[in-house]
């Protein structure tokens, strides 16, 4: 199937078009440096991942923002980083200042002009609002854990953003699901018949960095290492 042949493009948000791992590694690195710790990057966002997937099944309708102070508290004590209220929350109340990668916005932009754009996160509609707006308000419509109840990988995530769809007349082989992550969308995605873009953002890294490692690794049926690459594919008629 071509790539122009799809008429919506579903999209998680953090990871694939917003990259978290530098917004969390500039919040988490002057505390560890102030506490007199060398504690590397990789390091960060491994226990980062481990602590957030850990408080997901603890609170699974919770938004991960919601996630985040709890999260610190607990990489906070295996790491040895200091642990207050006030850090914990402030790892919450860094979303509005992390980064877009550099081609989102524009790559968002180019591939509205041919397909109905919607934003599938795990987000609550508060970071939400600030991840759109530094993406140029791009999406026709969106889905947070928020109005969902629960986050993906749940099946029933994307049975309420399919249900949303529906009414103005998609069907499923018309979506083609965006995402970098393997474990909250890439394998559940092609399990539900989707097709799937894989944006490998952490290409030529070690590991997972701040998403947990998935139990395998799912052949997607595109792939790309930056969203640019999809739209210049899509702008050549692949």
């Amino acid at each position: 199937m071509a790539l122009r042949d799809f008429e919506i493009l579903t999209f998680d948000v953090v990871g694939t078009l917003i990259d978290f791992e530098t917004g969390m590694l500039d919040y988490l690195r002057p505390i560890a440096r102030q506490a007199g710790l060398h504690i590397d990057d990789d390091r960060l966002l491994g226990h980062y991942a481990t602590a957030e997937d850990e408080q997901h099944r603890l609170t699974p309708g919770e938004a991960f923002p919601q996630m985040m102070a709890p999260a610190y508290r607990r990489m906070a004590k295996e790491l040895g980083l200091p642990v207050s209220d006030d850090l914990a929350e402030g790892f919450r109340l860094s979303i509005p200042s992390w980064p877009a990668f550099p081609d989102s916005a524009d790559a968002l932009q180019r591939l509205k002009k041919r397909f109905r754009l919607v934003a599938m996160t795990n987000s609550d509609n508060w970071a939400l609002g600030h991840f759109a707006q530094r993406l140029g308000n791009p999406f026709d419509d969106t889905v947070t854990a928020e109005d969902v109840g629960l986050n993906k990988p749940d099946p029933q995530f994307f049975a309420y953003a399919r249900g949303r769809q529906s009414v103005h007349g998609y069907k499923l082989g018309d979506y083609l699901h965006v995402a970098q992550s393997q474990y909250h969308d890439i394998g559940i995605a092609k399990a539900l018949g989707y097709c799937t873009c894989w944006i490998e953002r952490r290409q030529g890294k070690a590991g997972f960095g701040g998403t947990p490692e998935p139990q395998d690794v799912t052949k997607p049926d595109y792939h790309f290492s930056k969203l640019l690459e999809l739209a210049d594919a899509v702008d050549a008629g692949r």
